[in-house]
């Protein structure tokens, strides 16, 4: 009887690795940046045909929050897993997700021009990956989802480069109105945010999401899709709805979500399984 017992506890061990577990996930891999003048460590996951496959891929950019970095949506957000189950189930599409580390640069160009983050993501990252593995290299097939400073930063790439996304799915973005910034400049992140945005507000204008959307030619709208999740207890709330006021005054269709919930990783686990089938819906409407 114990026996059978072990038998059976060996057998359902193997049915879960073979139906979740065939994806490969690399982290902390790494490249030499020439724009930062250092290595940009990146984790990614590649689906469970890839290595049987020639095809080409879809991609999501994962983008990690502040004081995170390229393993986080791995090592809390379960991400391996999520994705595993969302592709055995048919609800996503199997697709690569690159999670490059980003340090403390909030995504930007640093106001001086000594940290060209920005400009690394797009002239250099982008390129590389599609370089060395089988990514897909249309705006159809390249979609971008972040959580706080990563959801701050998929809200400004989309806006900044609308010709290269297809969707974005921002989760509990960091997004701040000028009243909230000034008081982080003056108080909480004070030497944060001046290193990045430097004196004045004129770097702050070019990078603040609420100022780009108010000011978009509502007759060139960006053709993104969007999908916006942000929890009734988040601190951040207030300026993801006044995301969604400015996007329903434009005419900019997006999905627009408030769970139970706050500025947590039990949030963001339950929020990844949706980013991904919405995702996979425009990969495919694609």
């Amino acid at each position: 009887m114990k026996n059978k017992f072990y038998l059976y506890c060996i057998l359902c061990f193997l049915f879960n690795v073979a139906g979740y577990s065939q994806s490969t996930v690399f982290e902390s891999l790494s490249f030499e940046s020439n724009k930062l003048g250092r290595k940009v460590s990146y984790s990614i996951y590649l689906p469970s045909d890839y290595s049987t496959s020639k095809r080409n891929y879809p991609v999501l950019y994962l983008l990690h929050g502040y004081t995170d970095n390229e393993t986080n949506w791995i090592q809390m957000g379960q991400m391996k897993t999520i994705a595993d189950r969302a592709i055995a189930n048919e609800e996503a599409v199997p697709m690569i997700i690159v999670m490059p580390d980003a340090w403390d640069t909030w995504y930007i160009n640093q106001y001086d021009g000594k940290v060209p983050y920005e400009d690394m993501f797009f002239e250099e990252l982008i390129p590389y990956m599609e370089k060395t593995y089988r990514i897909r290299s249309d705006k159809e097939s390249r979609a971008i989802a972040g959580l706080s400073m990563g959801g701050y930063g998929s809200f400004l790439y989309s806006l900044h480069h609308p010709d290269m996304f297809c969707a974005c799915a921002p989760l509990s973005a960091a997004v701040f109105d000028d009243t909230v910034m000034e008081a982080r400049k003056a108080r909480s992140h004070k030497d944060l945010f001046n290193r990045l945005f430097g004196p004045g507000d004129e770097h702050w204008k070019q990078n603040n999401v609420l100022k780009i959307l108010s000011d978009w030619d509502q007759n060139n709208l960006p053709k993104i899709r969007y999908y916006i999740d942000c929890g009734d207890d988040d601190g951040l709330l207030d300026g993801n709805m006044q995301v969604h006021q400015i996007m329903r005054q434009k005419g900019i269709r997006h999905e627009f979500r408030v769970r139970d919930g706050g500025h947590s990783w039990t949030y963001w686990r339950t929020a990844l399984p949706e980013v991904l089938k919405f995702v996979s819906q425009t990969f495919c409407r694609s």
